[in-house]
């Protein structure tokens, strides 16, 4: 997927020098999936249902760590909540384990792995230190988001429903603070390292 010579080192790289590459990996996926546990029960009350913050830790992990650790940390992220680990947003009042995963939200479970490869490569390439293009990084990692969420949606739901109300457009106000948000907080953190 990527050519070495176009990459560059992650945030998450430039924040944590040295020591062994395998066990900070490990702890940073550990640490992400913990993020993306916590930011999934940071609700913000919205109809037809709640908006949570792990749109913008998925991106912003898969940013941060590049294409392969951020889809690591999401995959782990998803195993957890395989497993029965009440991870996800409303569990575990809508469920655990496959039973929620395969449930009306299931797809944009697939999109947060799809976001955070997108997202991850870009940034891999320099697309994070700068507001704007971290800002059209986003838009496009969002963008990957959506498709699969809104298919498996209304193949759960049926497509005679208005899936587009339920599943895309309460959503996008809330993503576009959220989106604007990652692009000021990433090449923040990038000047910070570099003033260390």
């Amino acid at each position: 997927m990527s050519n070495v010579a176009d990459t560059r080192p992650t945030l998450a790289q430039s924040l944590w020098k040295g020591g062994d590459a395998r066990w900070k990996s490990l702890l940073l996926a550990v640490m992400g999936s913990l993020a993306l546990w916590v930011s999934a029960k940071i609700q913000v009350p919205f109809y037809p249902v709640p908006i949570t913050m792990q749109t913008f830790v998925v991106l912003v992990v898969g940013m941060a760590f590049g294409w392969r650790l951020g889809a690591a940390t999401v995959l782990l992220y998803l195993a957890e909540g395989a497993v029965g680990l009440p991870v996800f947003a409303g569990t575990p009042e809508r469920g655990i384990g496959l039973a929620y995963m395969t449930g009306p939200t299931g797809g944009y479970l697939l999109g947060f792995l799809l976001g955070a490869i997108v997202v991850g490569w870009l940034g891999q390439r320099g697309w994070d230190r700068r507001f704007t293009t971290t800002l059209a990084a986003m838009l496009l990692g969002t963008a990957v988001i959506y498709p699969p969420g809104l298919i498996w949606l209304g193949m759960a739901i049926g497509w005679d429903k208005p899936v587009l109300d339920l599943g895309l457009w309460p959503f996008l106000p809330g993503d576009a603070f959220k989106i604007v948000l990652a692009a000021l907080v990433l090449p923040t953190l990038w000047r910070l390292s570099r003033n260390r």
